[in-house]
């Protein structure tokens, strides 16, 4: 086991470089995982991690304590506390880490399947939420735009819970382009759009489509969808926080389908 408590440690400096910068996690082509839920998920569905980071705290809780006993052969950093917290994501930190390098989405570009697209969503937090929501309601294919937030970053896969590992994630995506051949039936939400959610039809495949936090869908992504839609509100509210309409949308298709298909 290394151990390291000296934040001017080589290793260490990329640890925090790899923390922080999302032009480092694209150059290494590595990312953390923060916490064992996601590392249980990672090791479930794609196998061995390369590097396990352990606080001095955290190697004492009995969880992770099990983990480390039960695999000695793989490479373990011991962090003081305070170099450890500086790379968590949390106010409360896990206590344990893994580097791994984020698996590529299993296929090609479906163009007859359920999907999300986003279009411009800046902040990590919503960008996470919304993919947890998008595989909950069984959603499998995912496309970010080009000035998404990473979708790979620490406070995007707190935010998704483990989300990451069951959805097929395209970063860097044309939407506009994927619409174009889309042979589903595409939505895009919008605060003026002609349809309300609940009178909107809503066939398979259905491809959503959600815009960013300040602007929305951009004009000509939403001309590229075939419907364009509100969420109907009766509050004083102009709009809903983006992750909280993604969510609204998706639930309201897994529910007509449910209520078409008992």
């Amino acid at each position: 086991m290394r151990r390291i408590a000296a934040r001017d440690n080589a290793h260490y400096k990329a640890l925090l470089k790899l923390s922080q910068s999302s032009r480092e996690r694209r150059k290494s082509g590595h990312v953390l995982l923060d916490g064992m839920h996601l590392i249980e998920a990672y090791e479930q569905n794609y196998g061995s991690i390369e590097e396990v980071l352990v606080s001095e705290t955290g190697a004492r809780r009995p969880e992770n304590a099990r983990y480390l006993e039960g695999r000695a052969s793989l490479a373990v950093t011991l962090l003081a506390d305070t170099l450890f917290d500086a790379l968590a994501v949390v106010d409360t930190p896990s206590g344990i880490m893994a580097i791994v390098v984020p698996p590529q989405p299993v296929r090609g570009l479906d163009h007859d399947g359920d999907t999300v697209l986003l279009d411009g969503i800046q902040d990590p937090g919503n960008l996470g939420s919304i993919l947890r929501s998008a595989a909950a309601a069984g959603f499998r294919q995912v496309l970010l735009s080009e000035d998404c937030a990473q979708g790979w970053s620490p406070k995007t896969l707190r935010a998704a819970m483990g989300a990451h590992f069951q959805l097929d994630i395209h970063e860097h995506s044309d939407l506009v382009g994927f619409l174009a051949l889309y042979r589903g039936q595409s939505v895009a939400t919008v605060l003026d759009g002609s349809s309300s959610l609940y009178a909107a039809s809503l066939r398979q495949p259905l491809a959503w489509v959600f815009g960013s936090e300040g602007r929305g869908v951009r004009p000509a992504v939403a001309t590229a969808a075939d419907q364009r839609v509100h969420i109907p509100m009766l509050g004083s509210s102009e709009s809903l926080n983006v992750a909280a309409a993604a969510a609204v949308c998706l639930f309201e298709t897994l529910r007509r389908r449910q209520v078409a298909c008992p």
